[in-house]
């Protein structure tokens, strides 16, 4: 089941994404991130439990950013990370929003689900906004993808 997450749902988010981040699959995030983000996010919840999560990020009018997509690992190969991601394009949509995109280090699963790349330097916003400040800048080894929702409605 993916829903929108609940302030008590943070430490089980905090632990999937950080244990993810902690194998150079993203980046990681805090626990105050995710507080402050929380309305981002959604999450998969599995016979009770925190499986998975991921969340999608305005950064304008015209584009939204998927971050911390990170599922538990004995539940990784079962279509949780692709529901989060239809879900989160889905929300997307329904903001009208015309392109989202996600920076990865692992973009098989965004490649499949019909995100396409492109150089990081098409999009400004986050390269000067935020990237900057990351300290794997400027020598960042994730790839670019964009998916656009405009085309596929």
């Amino acid at each position: 089941m993916i829903r929108k997450p609940k302030v008590a749902d943070v430490e089980a988010m905090a632990r999937i994404i950080n244990e993810r981040a902690d194998l150079g699959e993203l980046l990681p995030r805090s626990r105050y991130y995710i507080y402050q983000n929380l309305r981002d996010f959604v999450v998969c919840e599995r016979d009770g439990r925190i499986v998975g999560t991921g969340s999608g990020h305005i950064l304008w009018s015209d584009l939204e950013e998927i971050r911390a997509l990170a599922v538990a690992p004995p539940w990784q190969g079962q279509g949780i990370g692709t529901a989060i991601v239809q879900a989160l394009l889905e929300e997307a949509r329904n903001l009208s929003l015309p392109r989202v995109f996600v920076f990865t280090f692992k973009p098989d699963l965004f490649q499949q689900l019909g995100f396409y790349q492109v150089d990081k330097m098409t999009l400004p916003r986050k390269v000067w906004g935020e990237c900057i400040r990351c300290p794997k800048f400027p020598d960042c080894d994730a790839v670019a993808l964009v998916f656009d929702l405009e085309e596929r409605c």
